[in-house]
């Protein structure tokens, strides 16, 4: 027979186990968290798991875990992705206004107009009558520019001496006129250049050539500077540009008359005679007033002769 102590114990336990039913909690294993979509990265993406609680904790510390809030997990620093800005935006943020988007389309344009003028300009100056050649309906080729463009080879005085030429009409002789009858001739045509008939008469006995044929040239080019493009250029055959003289409208423009009646002698002299060996007006006006450059060549040469013809005749006014 049990007595003592075990007797009431197994006698508590047995009524109790007849009687009372005692609630068991369920195990106190965490319940483990649904997990999230989440835009931090893969370490964060992992469910956190614990091990199971023991048994024999109370509920009391079961309630209490539950009721305190759980610390969160600092999230890292995120990085916004970068999405490039409009095209508006991106000129608004560069420039600094709206309008500045119609500034590259307008720079663009400036460019490609002053590019095409340019282009234009020297089109322009290439088809200006300066061209080294005209050619005639034979092609045979003219130089327009009277030996400008040859001027480094009779700008220069050679050293070599030229003896006069007899026959009518040649240019290489003693001086046919006076200085006087020069100053004459210029004064009746009211010349800017009168005055200068001993320049005229001096050069043309320096280069051994009749000052005469230098007035006949200069009445028929510009009616002794009276007329055309010799006004301002001081030209006595109105000569194309030349180096060491200002060029404007394709002209060799003079600082005096003398500068003007020495370039022409040096171009009938070292060029005409001594290179092309053309001696008489008949052969060098071709060259000098080419037909090809709108010239009438038997006119020019008839006008030449004739004012020749009056001036050795002591007559001033060439009729």
């Amino acid at each position: 027979m049990a007595s003592g102590s075990y007797t009431r114990k197994t006698a508590q336990q047995s009524s109790s186990e007849e009687g009372v039913t005692t609630q068991i909690p369920p195990r106190a294993t965490r319940q483990l968290r649904v997990p999230q979509e989440s835009t931090q990265d893969d370490s964060y993406n992992a469910f956190e798991t614990r091990p199971a609680a023991p048994a024999s904790r109370s509920l009391s510390n079961r309630t209490s875990a539950k009721a305190s809030p759980k610390k969160p997990l600092s999230p890292r620093p995120q990085v916004a992705a970068i999405t490039p800005p409009r095209q508006s935006e991106r000129l608004v943020r560069s420039e600094g206004k709206p309008g500045s988007y119609w500034l590259k389309p307008w720079v663009f344009c400036s460019v490609g107009a002053i590019i095409f003028l340019a282009i234009l300009l020297s089109a322009g100056i290439f088809q200006r009558p300066s061209l080294n050649y005209f050619f005639s309906n034979n092609l045979q080729a003219y130089d327009i520019q009277v030996g400008g463009d040859q001027a480094g080879s009779w700008q220069h005085d050679p050293r070599t001496k030229i003896l006069p030429q007899s026959g009518p009409y040649a240019v290489l002789s003693k001086p046919s006129i006076s200085a006087d009858l020069i100053n004459q001739v210029l004064s009746a045509y009211k010349s800017p250049a009168a005055g200068k008939g001993q320049a005229l008469y001096d050069l043309g006995v320096e280069y051994g050539i009749d000052p005469a044929f230098a007035l006949a040239f200069f009445m028929h080019e510009s009616t002794f500077g009276t007329k055309g493009e010799a006004t301002k250029s001081l030209s006595l055959g109105n000569l194309r540009c030349i180096p060491n003289f200002r060029c404007e409208d394709n002209f060799a423009q003079f600082n005096s008359w003398e500068d003007g009646f020495k370039a022409w002698y040096q171009l009938i002299r070292n060029l005409y005679i001594a290179q092309w060996k053309l001696t008489t007006i008949d052969q060098i006006i071709p060259r000098y007033a080419p037909a090809a450059d709108n010239n009438n060549e038997k006119a020019y040469i008839a006008s030449l002769k004739h004012a020749i013809d009056t001036w050795h005749a002591n007559q001033i006014i060439v009729q």
